[in-house]
């Protein structure tokens, strides 16, 4: 960018952010492989959810939750909206908003140019979640029309309905997770007017907490016991009539 001098130190923070802002998920896939993680163990207990619905005769409980996860993502869309809103008040504030934030002395922003880069580079890290947001909410719609076309179970396409199925409301909730994401990462960019010290440690800390979460937190254990269970539970077997019913347990 023309006019725009970065430090090396700017340009090291700004390298590391990209790439964890970018590419966070598959790297951390990609480090972690198939053990437990929050994401991983979620897919088979969303899956395990949506083969259950199609063996439901009501399904009213299900469209009640889906409907719940829509209002949580369109309460975190409107939200991310206003942050929006003061973040381009302020990048479009022109020189009174520079010299109003360089006024401050925990503030480190060398030209009006850098804070401009510095506060659009939160306005991307939020524009980024808000589509995330709105493509969850996209697929959580499409998820309630599937469950409202579910055959009844008498077709005996339920096992294979419910699969497709989940794999639709995966990827829409893992977009409602990469929205949420996006506001680690937005504190982690705004760091940036603190200096580029302060703009890598963010960014690190970030990350951490990120993967804590997903690996260690006591939602991390709960929920990976819960895939366990699911996992090692009978599986349901389809009579004749093509009711669903357990399989018996081994008498021995």
């Amino acid at each position: 960018m023309p006019g725009l001098q970065l430090s090396t130190l700017d340009t090291v923070a700004l390298v590391i952010f990209a790439i964890a802002w970018l590419a966070y998920e598959p790297l951390v896939k990609a480090a972690l492989g198939r053990r437990h993680m929050i994401n991983l163990d979620m897919a088979v207990i969303r899956g395990a959810w949506m083969g259950n619905m199609a063996r439901r005769e009501s399904r009213l409980m299900d469209s009640q939750l889906l409907g719940h996860t829509i209002n949580s993502a369109s309460f975190f869309a409107s939200s991310n909206l206003i942050l929006i809103a003061g973040a381009s008040g302020v990048l479009f504030g022109g020189e009174s908003a520079f010299r109003s934030a360089s006024s401050l002395m925990v503030i480190e922003t060398s030209t009006r140019l850098l804070f401009e880069v510095q506060v659009a580079l939160v306005l991307i890290t939020l524009a980024r979640g808000l589509l995330d947001f709105i493509w969850a909410i996209r697929q959580l719609n499409y998820t309630i029309a599937v469950i409202g076309a579910a055959p009844d179970e008498a077709v005996g396409l339920s096992r294979p309905y419910g699969a497709a199925a989940g794999r639709l409301l995966n990827p829409a909730l893992s977009a409602f997770n990469a929205g949420v994401r996006g506001y680690y990462f937005a504190l982690a960019a705004a760091s940036w007017i603190f200096g580029p010290t302060a703009f890598i440690v963010a960014t690190v800390s970030a990350v951490a907490l990120l993967i804590w979460r997903q690996r260690s937190s006591a939602a991390a254990r709960s929920i990976a016991e819960l895939r366990t269970l699911l996992e090692n539970a009978p599986a349901p077997s389809t009579t004749l009539d093509g009711a669903a019913s357990e399989k018996p347990a081994d008498p021995r």
